[in-house]
């Protein structure tokens, strides 16, 4: 069986050797890169399953190398590193192509968790369990039934309006994707309005509210363009 390949471009030489050794060792095959020019002609001779790019790189940045990647597949998952914690350098992150991204330091499990969640994604494999329920499924530590209009946390249930399940069944579906805001609004008010454009921003609001229980799902507003739904385990 082939394994899975990881591009993995770091320019920190004793970081790179611990998470590069790490991945080998849960049985990925890596190709790791110091540079940001030699980048784009690994992902061209390597062909990757997945690339992981730290985005302070010398000559060209992570960014940059990204959406190099993302023009020759719109499809392969993209996980960026970065030092920075600005907001505006994550959405940047977003808008070039990124599903998703880890600050530095980083654990090594939770690097590898985001790697087969977003290779799950990729495959179009279903990330609920053999036991659940097809009109149910996990986002984080919820449980978010789509029948019933229900948010679960453990005792604790949020009914949901038909709108904001129609609305939270959209990012759900697009877990650690990016999904344009005129898109969600074609499809859950039946046009871009100005005044349902305002309305889904209220929305938007009450979804970060009942979610707020749990760190690892995060509803991000990319500016311009329109929401990514991270959920991190």
């Amino acid at each position: 069986m082939e394994k899975t390949k990881i591009l993995y471009v770091e320019d920190e030489p004793y970081l790179g050797k611990i998470v590069k050794e790490s991945l080998e060792s849960r049985g990925f095959e890596v190709r790791m890169e110091a540079d940001g020019l030699a980048a784009l002609p690994a992902y061209r001779a390597f062909q990757p399953h997945i690339c992981v790019l730290d985005v302070m790189l010398p000559k060209k940045d992570g960014f940059s190398i990204g959406q190099d990647i993302r023009a020759l597949d719109a499809h392969i998952p993209i996980i960026y590193l970065t030092a920075k914690n600005q907001t505006e350098d994550v959405l940047k992150g977003f808008r070039s192509g990124g599903n998703d991204y880890l600050r530095k330091p980083f654990s090594l499990e939770e690097l590898i968790a985001r790697i087969h969640n977003l290779l799950q994604l990729a495959q179009g494999q279903p990330r609920t369990s053999s036991t659940a329920s097809p009109d149910e499924f996990p986002i984080g530590r919820y449980t978010f039934n789509l029948i019933r209009y229900e948010l679960r946390l453990g005792d604790q249930v949020q009914k949901l309006s038909h709108r904001e399940a129609e609305l939270l069944r959209i990012l759900a579906e697009h877990c650690n994707q990016t999904v344009q805001r005129r898109d969600i609004l074609k499809r859950v008010w039946g046009d871009d309005s100005f005044f349902n454009s305002r309305n889904l921003d209220v929305y938007i609001k009450k979804l970060r509210d009942y979610l707020r229980e749990d760190d690892s799902v995060e509803i991000i507003t990319l500016k311009g363009v329109g929401y990514h739904f991270s959920v991190s385990r």
